[in-house]
């Protein structure tokens, strides 16, 4: 039950706008509602509540959620746009123009992480109704929350002209110099640019990664990036000219051609600055796209032998809808597309987990322990290019599976053994693998493209992620499935 204060507030704004609307009343009743309806959503003091924090407005903001009386961040592993569109939608913003963020885009966060690993199908009423791996359950750091941008068109009229621009990039000037700063070394320190006037200016850290940094290590001809920082450790402070919402793709040459959001110079919400720690030495997966064509086939698979998988997510969500509302739900029929996955580590520097051994996950289900959340993902997507359907894997383990003549594998995770990929060497998951397919269920026949991907969210520093991803074409028919035309890219 509402607390009596929060009805009096309520019926306090209802009586204001309701006299007010005798001088205006078209102009005001298309806000009272907006206005009532703005402060209904911050009421809700339960479970699974949530709210936007670090935006400079109302629809904007990193995504906390209240678990058990308290506020807590959302992981950005596999936060995309059916999450934000899920949490906009529970926060009174139907418009659909909604933009995912990540990477603590709107500020580091001060919480701890309530939800990782979010899956949304889109149709849910409020993000804890999401599949996720648990409350409290996570590997995340402080630089990787998820927000969103929800801009409703009933509201537009109250959106400062700065923010409408929010959405426009603006290329940096090719005249500009970059330098490093602060470090206890010559490959890191606080990244800053040159102005049009000579002087020099750091950057803003809400939203920088390694796609970033690894632009800026190879503009200043210091290698790879081996991390990107959001910090004060190196110094720098934040002025009224300090560039906000940079944002590189990861294959450019040069820091001068990465974007930047002009609205956002000047207004950074905290005060830590972008950062970076360079180095001449680092894995490169890379997948092979020919071992893809070669294995992919279809199978159906009854859903009593896809419970240790359904456990990880690697089911669609129509399958988990199944298994609440029908009793037999286990003699139902699931069609998945298989395939087998051979990642070759070509870099200088083995390729590690990002998180520490100790913080190993066991999964009691496989008899396997988990080193990352998101190894891989792989989703189809139909001609307009809307993702219909999609899987992950996380990595069950990390090994060395072959290796090229010469090279001694390292890495095994056999009695708890230490996981990674030597170089040289290949982690291959096989097809016969739990979660090494896409649920595609719910797919009518027809063309699509299928994009398998490895290390997809850039957790994990590389020399090149231009080969983490193939995107292929899948033609689906009733009698078979047949992947083919593949190409290397981004993730």
């Amino acid at each position: 039950m509402l607390n009596v204060k929060y009805l009096d507030l309520i019926l306090f704004l209802v009586c204001t706008l309701e006299i007010a609307a005798i001088h205006s009343h078209d102009a005001l009743s298309k806000n009272k509602s907006i206005l009532i309806r703005k402060h209904l959503k911050r009421l809700k003091k339960v479970d699974g509540g949530v709210r936007l924090v670090g935006g400079r407005d109302e629809y904007e903001g990193n995504v906390e959620i209240l678990y058990q009386g308290k506020w807590g961040a959302v992981c950005d592993d596999e936060w995309d746009l059916k999450e934000s569109l899920v949490v906009c939608k529970q926060l009174g913003y139907f418009s659909g123009a909604v933009k995912p963020t990540s990477n603590s885009y709107f500020g580091i966060s001060k919480r701890k992480f309530w939800m990782d690993d979010v899956f949304c199908d889109g149709t849910e009423e409020e993000l804890a109704d999401c599949r996720f791996d648990g409350w409290g359950k996570n590997d995340c750091k402080d630089s990787e929350a998820a927000g969103v941008i929800c801009l409703d068109p009933a509201q537009t009229s109250s959106i400062p002209n700065e923010a409408k621009a929010d959405t426009k990039r603006l290329s940096i000037g090719a005249t500009r110099k970059i330098r490093l700063r602060g470090g206890r070394v010559a490959t890191e320190g606080r990244v800053e640019v040159q102005t049009k006037g000579g002087r020099w200016d750091v950057i803003c850290a809400e939203g920088w990664s390694l796609r970033e940094a690894l632009v800026v290590c190879k503009t200043l001809s210091l290698g790879y990036a081996a991390d990107a920082i959001q910090t004060k450790f190196f110094g720098g402070k934040l002025s009224k000219t300090s560039l906000a919402g940079v944002r590189c793709f990861s294959n450019e040459t040069s820091f001068a051609t990465c974007t930047y959001q002009a609205s956002l110079t000047g207004k950074c919400s905290e005060e830590e600055v972008a950062a970076v720690s360079c180095t001449q030495s680092l894995s490169d997966l890379v997948i092979d796209h020919e071992e893809l064509t070669r294995s992919a086939y279809l199978q159906d698979q009854t859903m009593f032998f896809l419970q240790c998988a359904m456990e990880e997510n690697c089911a669609a969500s129509s399958a988990y809808q199944i298994q609440k509302e029908n009793e037999a739900w286990h003699l139902e029929t699931r069609r998945l597309l298989r395939f087998t996955a051979r990642i070759l580590n070509a870099g200088t520097a083995d390729f590690r987990p990002l998180i520490p051994k100790h913080l190993w996950e066991w999964h009691m289900c496989h008899m396997h322990y988990h080193s990352m959340e998101v190894f891989a993902t792989f989703d189809i997507f139909d001609a307009k290019g809307a993702r219909v359907a999609e899987g992950h894997k996380a990595s069950f383990c990390l090994e060395d599976n072959q290796c090229l003549p010469g090279v001694e594998p390292k890495y095994a995770c056999a009695n708890y053994g230490d996981q990674g990929i030597t170089v040289n060497c290949s982690d291959i998951y096989k097809h016969t693998v739990d979660c090494q397919w896409v649920d595609i269920s719910d797919l009518d026949p027809g063309n699509y493209k299928i994009k398998i991907a490895v290390n997809p969210e850039y957790k994990i520093a590389e020399m090149d992620y231009r080969n983490n991803a193939a995107l292929c074409d899948f033609i689906y028919t009733p009698a078979f499935g047949t992947v083919t035309n593949c190409a290397l890219e981004l993730p």
